[in-house]
């Protein structure tokens, strides 16, 4: 595949990941929707289905990673390098085109996102703050855990992929791995399928601590939205805790590439 299939399969697959995503994340969270309080369990299928729709979309032309803590997982596993920096610019621009999208969907939601008047403070009809639509915020703020729990969130999200999909692992007969002319690492749709439920089991059993990022991508593209959007009330972006969702899964990524090779 062309680096030009890479970036807009990449850029593509994750605007639409993150237009699912915070797009659940928003009918979570703000007034005047209709899924208001719906629940952690409604915004982790949300997200897994997010994953589906975007990996689904960019495998004919990339592969479907949109991610790039799995991009980094790959190129250890299969040792090419040559091509991460395409993946990766695509990733970050379709996440932060996503983030516009999903504020485009909720527009009147955001714009209602003011002081009615006769609001009471502290009811559930004031303004709430908006980061949490776009990018991860933890619940406990304590740097070494924060990190610590993304980068095994990432692991347990990395190696089942490679041990799905990975460069030595082609399972025949029940759909699993590569198909041949697939085209990418998704070759199989079974595999997507399955990498979608697992996020669904990782943002379940695991995303407690911090909103389980996972993804660098996922999480600065949309942050670096949040930041200039006109949304009202929005708050803070958060830039001090911003390292951690980018700098912890691409440490899992890598730590799942080289567990994978060590043990497969």
């Amino acid at each position: 595949m062309s680096n030009g299939d890479i970036f807009f399969g990449e850029l593509i697959g994750t605007a639409i990941l993150i237009l699912f995503g915070a797009g659940v994340c928003a009918a979570v969270t703000l007034r005047f929707s209709k899924a208001r309080a719906s629940g952690w369990i409604v915004i982790a299928f949300g997200w897994g289905f997010a994953v589906l729709a975007g990996a689904y979309t960019a495998a004919p032309l990339s592969g479907g990673v949109i991610n790039p803590a799995v991009t980094f997982g790959l190129a250890v596993d299969t040792g090419v390098w040559s091509n991460v920096w395409v993946y990766l610019l695509g990733q970050i621009t379709g996440a932060m085109i996503g983030a516009v999208l999903c504020y485009l969907v909720y527009y009147a939601q955001f714009a209602a996102n003011i002081r009615q008047t006769g609001t009471t403070e502290g009811t559930a009809d004031e303004p709430v703050p908006t980061l949490g639509i776009f990018s991860t915020i933890p619940e406990i703020r304590n740097p070494v855990a924060n990190l610590m729990t993304e980068i095994l969130a990432t692991i347990a999200l990395v190696l089942p992929i490679l041990a799905l999909v990975g460069d030595d692992r082609k399972v025949e007969g029940i759909g699993i791995g590569l198909i041949e002319g697939g085209g990418g690492i998704y070759g199989s749709g079974i595999a997507i399928l399955l990498v979608s439920l697992l996020v669904v089991g990782i943002g379940l059993s695991l995303g407690g601590p911090t909103g389980y990022a996972i993804n660098p991508a996922r999480d600065l593209g949309p942050r670096i939205i949040h930041s200039v959007l006109p949304i009202p009330n929005k708050g803070t972006s958060d830039w001090g805790y911003s390292w951690i969702p980018v700098v912890g899964p691409l440490i899992g990524g890598l730590l799942g590439g080289v567990i994978y090779n060590a043990a497969f």
